[in-house]
């Protein structure tokens, strides 16, 4: 028997935001994620790192016309790092990435699903592109080594490797550099190809420094995979853009 892939399971949650979506939008407050004003004094102590994700972490009021929401867990090919095996241990950032787990060993991570317009339609994109966005923040020095972790990891892995949790499995065929758009204080593109029923589906993804948090983009078109049709999924740049202007 078949089991579901990650990009299946990223299929159901995606279909569940759609279903919401087309029940009235998003439930999504605007000033979701952002910090009440603060009555404390100036001198008081500096944010948590979860603190500081939660006041940037990309929201609605952000973006043009896309809705900010937490992804299902219900259908998460892993809820942990822990869950995960990778046939390739160097390629192991990449399946985190690839699944909404953060890389390394962060000190917080948080990560948010955004659905909205397609900024650059293409023959294998209907209308509508979704874009995980997982922010994660380190201590000195290991959001550094954590980024040359992911690009060891695109360099390496160019012939694919397969993932598995929880019972199920991800065979990725292929993995290649991307050029994106210079952002933070290093970032890094890539695009990995996978097969599930037969259909060919092309995923994109980016990992940008800032600092010593890293934000990591993921895009998958899961009305495509759920309906059998071949999947070009790009990242939306709106969203990328409105994230990285947060963190710079």
């Amino acid at each position: 028997m078949n089991r579901p892939t990650s990009a299946a399971l990223a299929a159901l949650s995606l279909l569940s935001v759609t279903a919401l979506t087309a029940c009235g939008g998003s439930d999504s407050d605007p000033a979701a994620g952002k910090p009440k004003a603060s009555t404390s004094s100036p001198s008081s102590k500096a944010p948590s790192p979860a603190e500081h994700l939660a006041a940037t972490i990309v929201t609605k009021a952000d973006t043009d016309g896309f809705n900010v929401d937490e992804p299902d867990e219900e259908y998460a090919f892993a809820k942990s790092t822990d869950e995960v095996t990778v046939d390739k241990p160097v390629c192991a950032p990449l399946a985190y990435a690839m699944n909404q787990l953060p890389l390394g060993t962060p000190e917080a991570d948080l990560t948010r699903l955004a659905s909205g317009p397609t900024d650059a339609p293409t023959k294998l994109t209907k209308g509508v592109t979704f874009t995980y966005v997982t922010l994660a923040s380190y201590a000195p020095g290991k959001a550094q080594s954590t980024f040359a972790d992911a690009r060891k990891a695109v360099d390496a892995c160019g012939d694919g490797f397969t993932a598995k949790a929880n019972g199920n499995e991800s065979p990725y065929d292929s993995v290649t550099a991307e050029k994106v758009t210079p952002a933070g204080d290093e970032s890094l593109g890539f695009t990995s190809t996978m097969t599930f029923r037969g259909v060919q589906h092309v995923l994109h993804g980016e990992v940008v420094r800032s600092g010593d948090v890293l934000a990591v983009y993921f895009s998958v078109d899961g009305m495509a995979i759920a309906n059998g049709r071949p999947s070009d999924a790009r990242l939306s740049p709106t969203v990328v853009k409105a994230q990285n202007g947060k963190l710079s």
